[in-house]
């Protein structure tokens, strides 16, 4: 059963992002970071996090078991997103068949001499439309790795970015149906936009919620 709960210009949902579709109207643009169907084990520890000279790490630095990521487990399908106006899929090469050309966003996760030292040096975005390549650095989770709540949680100026390119606009409505812990609705408070999240992971859910809040209050007392 889902469960909606309204935070000021916020909606969130508690439930399966298919089953809230059909009730979405005014959507000015998808942006998520979708399962990627990968069943991916994210028991971070296992990792020593690479040989770099220049950083040290003991096993467990900044790492933890985060368990399944809900929904990993399948082939992610992005057809009922593709319908919408402006679409930003992050993990495009893992479900690149399924998807129509469009543009490549490239997210720098690492600074030029980490490259090669752990996992991915980059992640893809899909973009709708286009067939440009556009690339952007942030460096941020590098140092703020236990910081996060969310196994692939993305930053927020990723997301920013993300906005900008598929030219959501000022005020826009931006749903993220696959909402981990609310980065893309932070950007949304940051930018002036009004955000829907959903998100079936209840610890999940509950995280981003906490976060949006502490959000809207800083923003209210900016104003203030």
């Amino acid at each position: 059963m889902t469960e909606k709960i309204t935070i000021g210009t916020i909606e969130l949902y508690l439930g399966d992002c298919l089953d809230v579709l059909p009730s979405l109207s005014g959507v000015d643009a998808v942006i998520s970071d979708p399962p990627y169907g990968m069943n991916w084990n994210t028991d971070s520890t296992r990792f020593s996090g690479g040989k770099s000279p220049l950083i040290r790490r003991t096993k467990k630095d900044g790492r933890e078991d985060w368990g399944a990521v809900e929904g990993d487990a399948a082939d992610f399908d992005p057809t009922p997103w593709l319908v919408f106006d402006r679409v930003v899929l992050w993990g495009y090469h893992h479900f690149a068949e399924k998807l129509p050309v469009g543009t490549a966003l490239i997210w720098i996760k690492k600074y030029d001499h980490l490259f090669g030292t752990f996992l991915s040096d980059a992640e893809i975005a899909w973009m709708k439309g286009g067939h440009g390549v556009y690339c952007y650095r942030d460096t941020t989770l590098l140092q703020d790795t236990k910081g996060r709540l969310h196994p692939t949680q993305k930053p927020v100026p990723l997301m920013i970015w993300s906005m900008e390119k598929a030219k959501v606009p000022e005020g826009g409505t931006v749903v993220d149906p696959y909402m981990g812990s609310g980065s893309t609705g932070i950007a949304c408070i940051k930018t002036g936009r009004r955000f829907v999240g959903i998100e079936k992971d209840r610890k999940h859910f509950e995280n981003a919620k906490r976060r949006l809040e502490q959000e809207l209050a800083q923003v209210r007392m900016f104003v203030g």
